[in-house]
């Protein structure tokens, strides 16, 4: 599943165009490195979201295409939250 599509579906942003945007700026990081928003992920992924004040990190746990809003949170495991 491509980085901006997972962004969306798992509820980590909002929308896919601000994903996109997100990516696009270099604020997300995949494992470490900054990746675009066609970047393919895979299960055991680390994704880092540097958003104004903090920085969040998850790990991807599933690449469910279509989830609902109450199940979006088991996509991934909560790893750290960082305020700057």
């Amino acid at each position: 599943m491509r980085l901006d599509k997972y962004l969306k579906v798992s509820r980590l942003i909002k929308r896919r165009t601000v994903a996109k945007e997100v990516s696009e700026a270099s604020r997300v990081l995949v494992n470490g490195n900054p990746s675009k928003p066609s970047k393919d992920l895979k299960i055991g992924d680390e994704i880092t979201i540097e958003f104004g004040t903090k920085s969040v990190t998850v790990k991807v746990k599933s690449l469910d295409p279509l989830t609902s809003k109450a199940d979006a949170s088991s996509m991934y495991d909560f790893i750290s939250e960082i305020k700057k």
